[in-house]
């Protein structure tokens, strides 16, 4: 069974910085496309970021990149996501998810995804 568990989340003011994790089980974590997503109330979910099997390759979208970074250790079976200059508009609920191909992760649905972490920016 395929469990990804969030953390790192909460609340931070705008400019300020957060670290999201994700500890994956039940795959094999190398094997994996994996990604980050959000969902802000009223909004639909979208793409954040996407990171390749072994790391090299890394995807951004465009409201995030320059800000956000996302990398894993395989050793770990974590992906995380460092958020820096944090703005009120990133504030949403950030899921991990497990892909199949890194670049693909925001236009073909994740096959797995976590429950979520709360992130919240104060202006």
């Amino acid at each position: 069974q395929v469990q990804l568990v969030e953390s790192g989340g909460g609340l931070a003011q705008a400019e300020g910085s957060l670290r999201l994790a994700c500890v994956a089980s039940g795959r094999i974590f190398s094997n994996d496309a994996m990604g980050w997503f959000r969902q802000a109330p009223g909004k639909e979910r979208e793409f954040v970021a996407a990171i390749s099997r072994g790391g090299a390759l890394t995807y951004y979208a465009d409201s995030v990149k320059g800000r956000f970074t996302i990398s894993r250790d395989n050793a770990k079976s974590t992906v995380y996501l460092q958020m820096n200059s944090l703005k009120p508009e990133d504030t949403a609920v950030y899921y991990c998810a497990v892909g199949r191909v890194a670049h693909q992760m925001g236009v073909i649905p994740p096959d797995y995804w976590g429950q979520g972490t709360q992130v919240t920016v104060s202006s």
